[in-house]
């Protein structure tokens, strides 16, 4: 029993479970940039460039049985899709850092320091003589 009862403890903590809508979050953030990046901005990007796409940019070499074919347009495709990715989470984290800052409220004064031992004991002293 103890080791179920130490998997719950694990599977139930805070950093576990933030980390898992984390995840889930992040896939489907994820699909939304990669609509992006395929469906806005590489053809965009095609037309800059005289309507090159991506995807099949391709580099054979060899002949017969000992070709190959290097798909460099879906490694870049695929790089875009990284730094684009990259920026928003950026963005996405530069804008909730923001936030976090503006509702701090600011730290309240200190308590102005009390007398220290050495003078407690001094005071104490001093009271204990005159008597």
């Amino acid at each position: 029993m103890g080791f179920i009862k130490e998997f719950k403890e694990f599977a139930m903590k805070g950093n576990v479970m933030d980390m898992a809508v984390g995840v889930i979050i992040g896939g489907a953030f994820g699909k939304i940039v990669s609509s992006l990046v395929d469906d806005i901005l590489m053809p965009l990007v095609g037309v800059i460039t005289g309507n090159v796409d991506f995807t099949k940019l391709q580099f054979a070499f060899g002949e017969g049985d000992m070709s190959a074919v290097l798909k460099y347009g879906n490694f870049i495709q695929n790089v875009v899709d990284f730094l684009i990715v990259a920026f928003c989470i950026f963005l996405m984290l530069k804008g909730i850092n923001k936030l976090n800052r503006k509702k701090e409220e600011p730290a309240e004064p200190a308590a102005p320091a009390g007398p220290t031992q050495e003078e407690l004991l001094a005071e104490i002293r001093d009271l204990l003589k005159n008597k």
